[in-house]
């Protein structure tokens, strides 16, 4: 929520701390404890736990674009969450820890992306679709088993959603002639969108996460200045004590 500098970055083996905020592995679970600021309109400390209980953990990375300079991790992709967030924000439910990584700038070889990750029996299945800057498509379609098992599979086709409140564009994959619907909205910016959608694949209705990226929008110079806005940078903040 916070951009700080390196001195505000401490990792070790088991914990990662950035300023005030840190996660860390106790056994089998990764307990996350965040304190922080949130930004406007709505001005406040955000502090809590989130606790992930893996089913299993997944090391594969996939690269995402051909020079291999962009690469997406699904930690856990299938997992139980505990979450503990003041005031009064109490729940558990299911979840997925992953990361994206690389050595460009996304705006430097993406147009535009959609991610999609949706809940099914047995395990999880997450669709990748990429545009790069020349316009080549990249798709992935990964089926997650909780005994530690992925599987590329055969993606269904593409299915529209309707655009955001930011006009940004959306889509999914869907069992053909199903027609995929926003449940839920969680973030909306001018050029990314973050929602619970309900999807149907193989036969099954699903509500998973999913984003759309407009890497074009988001490369504008108009733009990248309100970022500081949702996003405010402390360039020298320091530890007071040792890690957790």
């Amino acid at each position: 929520m916070t951009d700080r500098g390196r001195p505000a970055l401490r990792q070790s083996r088991d914990v990662l701390q950035v300023g005030p905020s840190h996660m860390h592995w106790q056994g089998d679970k990764l307990v996350i404890e965040l304190n922080e600021i949130s930004s406007p309109p709505i001005v406040g400390r955000v502090r809590g736990r989130i606790v992930l209980h893996p089913e299993a953990l997944f090391g594969t990375p996939f690269q995402l674009d051909r020079a291999g300079r962009h690469h997406w991790q699904p930690f856990a992709p299938i997992a139980r969450i505990e979450v503990d967030i003041a005031p009064g924000h109490r729940w558990q439910g299911h979840g997925y820890f992953d990361a994206n990584y690389g050595t460009a700038a996304l705006e430097a070889d993406f147009n535009y992306w959609t991610w999609g990750r949706f809940p099914t029996a047995g395990g999880a299945t997450c669709f990748y679709d990429a545009e790069l800057r020349d316009g080549t498509p990249r798709a992935q379609a990964l089926r997650f088993s909780a005994d530690g098992r992925t599987e590329e599979i055969d993606a269904p086709p593409r299915a529209a959603l309707p655009r955001s409140l930011w006009a940004v564009r959306r889509e999914t994959r869907a069992d053909p002639g199903y027609r995929p619907a926003q449940v839920l909205a969680m973030l909306d910016a001018p050029f990314y969108t973050r929602a619970a959608v309900r999807t149907q694949i193989d036969g099954c209705e699903s509500v998973g996460v999913h984003e759309a990226l407009d890497l074009r929008r988001y490369a504008q110079p108009l733009l990248k200045p309100m970022l500081a806005v949702r996003v405010p940078r402390r360039r020298n903040w320091r530890f007071e004590g040792p890690m957790p």
